[in-house]
């Protein structure tokens, strides 16, 4: 995988996460906060567990190793997780423009939050992000489907029909 490949899965990351929040700013806090079913409990545990995922294997790409979960307790409402999403996002793409083809090769070492060592090749675990990300999306976009919020298609040939539309 190159650098222009990865790039273009980060856009479909961004894209396809603004619809997601976008059809999540129309719930209510009630909805927002409920329980559900899913593996990480209604829409507020399942996109936080999205923004963790960006957020812990960008600072391991970085060289840190985080042993702190990012919890849905943390935000109160959707303004304080989308406000930390925004971050989230220009640090993420950050580290994405400015990774080299070498780099995209290499190894890298971390722990994970338990303190157990780990290597990976860095292109495929940022292939794995973007790829993790459309699962919980998948289910974010099922519970705001259910709430009358559907996010629409979120699927990658969407998002490059939209970028380059056919003549």
């Amino acid at each position: 995988m190159n650098k222009g490949d990865i790039y273009l899965l980060y856009q479909y990351n961004s894209w396809a996460n603004a619809r997601i929040l976008n059809a999540a700013a129309g719930v209510t806090h009630e909805q927002f906060i409920a329980r559900a079913s899913f593996p990480h409990g209604g829409l507020r545990g399942t996109l936080t567990h999205v923004l963790f995922a960006e957020w812990i294997w960008r600072r391991r790409w970085e060289g840190e190793s985080p042993t702190q979960r990012i919890k849905p307790e943390e935000f109160p409402g959707f303004e304080a997780l989308r406000s930390r999403w925004q971050i989230e996002e220009r640090n993420l793409l950050a580290f994405v423009e400015q990774v080299s083809e070498d780099t995209l090769l290499s190894t890298f070492d971390y722990r994970t939050t338990g303190g157990e060592p780990r290597r990976n090749v860095l292109w495929q675990v940022m292939a794995h992000v973007v790829n993790h990300g459309t699962q919980h999306r998948s289910e974010a976009a099922a519970l705001l489907t259910d709430l009358g919020h559907s996010p629409g298609d979120i699927d990658m040939i969407v998002f490059l029909r939209e970028m380059s539309p056919s003549p």
